[in-house]
């Protein structure tokens, strides 16, 4: 019986390259592996940059995937659709993204999430609501966090994405729907721009389009009338946890020099070392596949 394929969601963010580059060490000899990306015109066009870095560092072409009916753009999308962001979320979610995916892929397919360790109830939730669709979660499997994943692409030589330089705490399109206020007062300060062309579709549509409700009157308001506050990036500088040096000695050259007695202790080393044990066949995969790969490209 035929293997079924492999689907990693490129979403130009680091947990998703991580966790790209595990599924590859992990099933790329026995596997077809395909890597997506569903470009967005809102996002910071860093993201192109950090996407053929990836590449690069993959070793493999990412598929991209474009939207043709609104131009691949989410200001198109709220002023077709009328709305903004409802019961079922944002409409952008659904018709730049998932539809995109729901016509590429194929019956059996086993999609890779890049959810990581703090998001393990997220990843429950959609195998509860999902049973019928396999998904595999490396990030999750090896216990790595977003500053983990965040280390491990800077370690590989890969700069981060601009807006996690900003001080964001992904690189989504500019004046993502999901935001709070706080994000939003940041968007305001660093890409006015942006800001206003949100406030241009909230004036067309109306009431119905505004995300965000005043706490005491529980009236929602309008982004231009968003007050002072709290301005929130929610960033942290990257901190890698020792997880991380488990996880790429998948993908790492097998001389990179081991860790110290004392920081295997230091580092709650009971559990690193079941984590070591339950990776070791998947790190002697991607030895051989790295070697495969070499000797295919001197040929």
């Amino acid at each position: 019986m035929k293997n079924p394929r492999i689907v990693c969601q490129f979403s130009s963010g680091a947990a998703s390259a991580v966790a790209t580059k595990l599924a590859l060490a992990q099933y790329g000899e026995t596997h077809d592996v395909q890597i997506i990306n569903a470009f967005l015109a809102n996002e910071h066009k860093d993201n192109r940059r950090f996407l053929a870095d990836c590449q690069d560092w993959f070793g493999q072409e990412i598929v991209q995937l474009r939207d043709e009916k609104y131009g691949a753009d989410i200001i198109q999308v709220f002023r077709r659709e009328r709305y903004m962001k409802g019961l079922r979320g944002a409409p952008c979610t659904k018709l730049l993204k998932r539809r995109l995916l729901d016509t590429w892929k194929n019956p059996g397919d086993v999609m890779v999430f890049g959810y990581t360790a703090e998001e393990a109830d997220r990843l429950e939730d959609f195998r509860e609501r999902n049973p019928d669709r396999p998904v595999v979660a490396p990030l999750i499997e090896m216990g790595l966090g977003k500053e983990d994943c965040k280390a491990m692409i800077l370690r590989a030589g890969i700069a981060l994405p601009a807006m996690y330089l900003k001080g964001y705490d992904n690189a989504n399109c500019i004046g993502c729907v999901k935001g709070g206020e706080g994000y939003f007062r940041a968007i305001r300060e660093d890409f006015p721009v942006e800001f206003e062309e949100i406030c241009k579709v909230q004036d067309e549509l109306g009431p119905g389009s505004y995300l965000h409700r005043n706490r005491k009157t529980n009236e929602r308001f309008s982004l231009r009338e968003l007050g002072d506050g709290p301005v929130r990036r929610n960033e942290a500088l990257p901190a890698c946890s020792f997880f991380c040096e488990i996880a790429e000695q998948v993908f790492v050259p097998k001389e990179r020099p081991p860790p110290d007695t004392q920081d295997l202790i230091t580092l709650k080393a009971c559990r690193i070392f079941e984590r070591k044990t339950r990776c070791s066949q998947s790190e002697k995969k991607m030895r051989h596949y790295d070697d495969h790969r070499k000797s295919v490209r001197k040929k």
